[in-house]
């Protein structure tokens, strides 16, 4: 017996078993609501999703072919049609993840308006994005299932229901796990424990926090980054670790941020009891000038003893204190060894270009420490992807002996560059660049921060030239329509997609034969 008909008969039984009184109740019907309402709360979400996670995680390190990726979404709507997409070109879900970014949050969700990637938002905001991103990948199971129940109704040879049957015992949930940013942790340590729990409520199993200071917090690809010592950083990889135990998701996946390769500023000195101590490490890259007594130093001036010596670190009038120019490399290699022997499970390296050698040299270096180290690496819009590959070629063949003379170095984006091989050697690292990075620089998952963001700002600019000009409303129906019948986008069917046939379904349930449903012959969408 299939696990549909388990359903059935477990619901006769209890249905039976209230008496004449449920008569109206029909136990296939009831199959069907569980069947599309398969996660009942976030932590349902948070510890299947977090399954997944781990299996990937271990079957990346057995086969970097096995990568996982993401795109970030700014609205459920969003994220539901990715998940849609990825099934109906894939047949499959597999290694494909949400990412859910501050910085679109800032941009995007925040009732402030549009703000820049800097935690000034809501963070209230995070833990409900992620439980609206849920709330319409759960709706598109039911959407789907809905359909095939339909299908199963309308079944006439037994072949076909058997076949319908399995698709239905064997149906693919569109929801996939959710690697959501909790910025530097709003706050304190208490207060990144207080928002983990939401975000874990909310179904998150992977939670990303970075190393900057909370009020000081900029978007990576910013300048200005300040970060904090490690014992600082811990305590909150500590408190979303308590977060997850708490709520009984014991695996849980923390991702730990450093934003050292670019940040030079730390806001404080760290404490350190002994030579050679994290505290004492973590000082030892401040810049700043040897002295040797009293008489080296000015009123306000602070002086630390590091790497056996007294030191006077330079102090910005905003007293912030500056690094060693050049320590960025170092300070993000102790910075991931340190996280990964203190509880986190993921590294993120921010970097300012998308360069596997700079990547791998890095890693490399982690992994002689902790030799599974693995990363979510940020394909960001923020890189110029086409002149970095376009140097990063023009640089090889220079240092190969190659002619280069007929390219201009800083002129590589013109379009004047599109046909010639250099161009086309570009792309083809940038086509290759995830597989590429995946075995040579221990990158497990690769996302895109913001590429939702982006295609909402070039979809709505075509649409509006076209609409607003001389095309007018073929402007709307060649480029979007047209294409959405052909290429078969589900949500071509509005009304279907935003929940009208199972609302008429659950009206028939409820009411019968009485039922007014909205998807009768008169309904508009039927002439898709």
């Amino acid at each position: 017996m299939t696990a549909y008909q388990d359903d059935i008969k477990h619901f006769d039984h209890v249905i039976k078993e209230a008496g004449s009184a449920w008569n109206a109740i029909s136990p296939e019907y009831a199959a069907r609501m569980k069947l599309q309402n398969r996660f009942k709360t976030g932590l349902d979400i948070a510890q299947y999703t977090a399954d997944i996670m781990r299996a990937d995680m271990a079957a990346y390190d057995n086969d970097t072919s096995q990568y996982t990726q993401s795109l970030g979404c700014w609205h459920g709507f969003i994220g539901q049609q990715k998940l849609i997409a990825i099934k109906k070109h894939f047949g499959s879900t597999n290694r494909k993840y949400l990412y859910l970014s501050g910085w679109m949050i800032a941009a995007l969700r925040s009732e402030f308006g549009p703000l820049p990637d800097q935690s000034m938002h809501e963070k209230t905001s995070v833990p409900a994005l992620i439980a609206e991103l849920y709330t319409f990948l759960r709706q598109a199971d039911a959407r789907e299932l809905a359909g095939l129940f339909h299908q199963l109704d309308d079944a006439t040879d037994a072949a076909k229901k058997i076949d319908i049957q399995a698709k239905i015992d064997n149906f693919t949930t569109h929801v996939v796990p959710i690697i959501a940013d909790i910025d530097a942790g709003f706050g304190n340590a208490e207060a990144t424990y207080l928002l983990a729990k939401k975000m874990i409520e909310a179904g998150a199993c992977a939670i990303q926090i970075e190393n900057q200071v909370s009020d000081e917090k900029q978007c990576g690809h910013q300048d200005g980054k300040v970060t904090v010592p490690h014992a600082d950083f811990l305590a909150k990889i500590n408190a979303v670790r308590y977060a997850f135990l708490e709520l009984g998701i014991d695996n849980g996946i923390i991702v730990a941020r450093t934003d050292s390769l670019g940040a030079g500023l730390t806001k404080q000195i760290a404490v350190t009891d002994a030579p050679g101590d994290l505290g004492d490490l973590y000082n030892g890259f401040l810049d700043g000038d040897i002295i040797n007594g009293a008489d080296d130093i000015a009123n306000g001036d602070v002086v630390v003893k590091a790497n056996g010596k007294l030191l006077k670190p330079k102090r910005l009038a905003s007293g912030l204190f500056q690094f060693k120019a050049g320590s960025g490399v170092d300070r993000v290699v102790l910075d991931c060894i340190t996280s990964l022997q203190n509880g986190a499970d993921l590294l993120w390296i921010e970097t300012e270009k998308p360069h596997v050698g700079q990547i791998a040299d890095m890693v490399n270096r982690i992994r002689e420490v902790v030799p599974n180290a693995k990363l979510v690496y940020n394909n960001s819009p923020s890189f110029n992807w086409t002149l970095n590959f376009r140097q990063q070629v023009f640089d090889a063949l220079q240092q190969a002996g190659k002619d280069v003379s007929k390219y201009d170095r800083a002129a590589l984006m013109s379009a004047d560059y599109d046909s010639t091989e250099l161009a086309q050697e570009a792309d083809n690292r940038i086509r290759t660049f995830q597989a590429d990075s995946a075995r040579e620089a221990g990158i497990f998952h690769h996302l895109i921060t913001l590429p939702t963001y982006h295609t909402a700002a070039l979809s709505t600019d075509n649409l509006a030239k076209e609409y607003f000009g001389d095309a007018g409303m073929l402007g709307y129906v060649a480029g979007v329509q047209r294409k959405e019948i052909r290429q078969g986008i589900a949500c071509v069917k509005h009304q279907n997609m935003s929940g009208s046939d199972i609302g008429d379904d659950h009206k028939e349930y409820f009411s019968g034969e009485a039922a007014l449903k909205a998807g009768g012959k008169h309904n508009t969408m039927n002439q898709f």
